[in-house]
């Protein structure tokens, strides 16, 4: 079997919730033109007929962006919230060939709420997770006021999710207006990531929750890659002042290597051989990102399984990759469905 760990859908209900509340919020609001661009996002059919080209392949579905806190006020975050984790876990128990689990979305809006949200869907919707941004209300994931959310899910067992969000609104240098060349994507995403997982190590929240699971998308962005000089920074750091700046009982490092890193790298094997060298195939989980590509999702499902069967593993080493980390990770129960 293969779990696609990190692939995205959109809700009908939460679909025509959206275009009825939410208006001009930010220029990544779904619309009608979503269905042109990426059916399989909200035609289930086409999902499904996609999904067919792969054997055994299955998906563990979270919402499409944008974060309901950056289009919605609190109150009406929350009802969308509400509104799209009742609907994924309908999907998944409608359609438990199709959707191993689901992940749910969370009103960061009002801490207090997310976590209200957050038990809501793991213990009575039987969600398997929570989705977080790496820019939560314009603040950094290490922020006070999130610390509750990390103290419950890693009471609740649960993995947080963490996408990766910027804007072209925000330049790419001082004197330019916006971001050119969709940067902010191709660069600012990867960076953003990078920039949260840092945050989650750095403060201590990784040390002060040692039970806390992060799952990170596009395979960390730049963490697996820039590992050497992260080190190497604290050991300059170290050797300028006489004292390391960030007091942590284990090596920065292995905070990392807890994460897990999924393979939503667009096929790219050298980047998941990086993974594999800096956190070991036990941290990795396989994600493809769809349906945001061309041939609606396909290329990109098949891109992910051919960058995995390239990395020269065998049978028992792709299987951890494939589905064991997986189902370990979000305790999936053996025989599925979860319903």
């Amino acid at each position: 079997m293969i779990i696609d760990v990190y692939n995205h859908i959109l809700p009908k209900k939460y679909k025509e919730t959206l275009e009825k509340k939410v208006t001009g919020r930010e220029s990544s609001l779904p619309s009608s033109n979503w269905a042109k661009t990426y059916p399989t996002l909200i035609d289930l059919e086409a999902r499904f007929r996609i999904m067919d080209a792969f054997d055994e392949y299955i998906q563990v579905i979270t919402i499409a962006s944008p974060p309901t806190y950056s289009i919605a006020d609190p109150p009406l975050a929350i009802k969308l919230c509400r509104i799209a984790n009742d609907e994924l876990a309908e999907l998944v128990h409608r359609y438990p060939d199709r959707f191993a689990a689901g992940i749910a979305t969370l009103p960061m809006n009002d801490p207090e709420a997310a976590v209200a949200e957050a038990v809501r869907a793991i213990k009575d919707l039987r969600l398997r997770g929570v989705e977080i941004y790496t820019d939560i209300c314009g603040k950094a994931p290490d922020a006070p006021e999130f610390m509750p959310l990390y103290e419950k899910m890693e009471e609740l067992g649960r993995p947080v999710f963490i996408h990766p969000r910027g804007l072209m609104s925000t330049p790419d240098f001082e004197d330019e207006e916006f971001s050119k060349y969709r940067l902010w994507t191709k660069l600012g995403w990867p960076y953003a990531s990078a920039m949260a997982l840092c945050r989650l190590v750095y403060s201590g929240v990784m040390e002060r929750f040692p039970g806390l699971k992060i799952v990170t998308h596009h395979c960390g962005g730049m963490i697996p890659y820039v590992a050497g000089r992260l080190d190497w920074a604290d050991d300059v750091n170290e050797m300028l002042m006489g004292q390391r700046d960030i007091d942590l009982k284990e090596h920065a490092l292995e905070y990392f290597r807890r994460i897990f890193y999924d393979t939503a790298v667009s096929g790219n094997t050298g980047a998941l051989q990086c993974a594999r060298a800096f956190a070991g195939l036990d941290q990795m989980v396989f994600g493809t990102d769809l349906p945001f590509g061309n041939q609606l999702g396909r290329r990109l499902i098949r891109q992910s399984i051919e960058a995995v069967e390239r990395m020269g593993l065998n049978d028992e080493e792709k299987r951890k990759i494939y589905q064991d980390n997986a189902i370990k990770l979000l305790r999936l129960p053996l025989g599925f469905p979860v319903w």
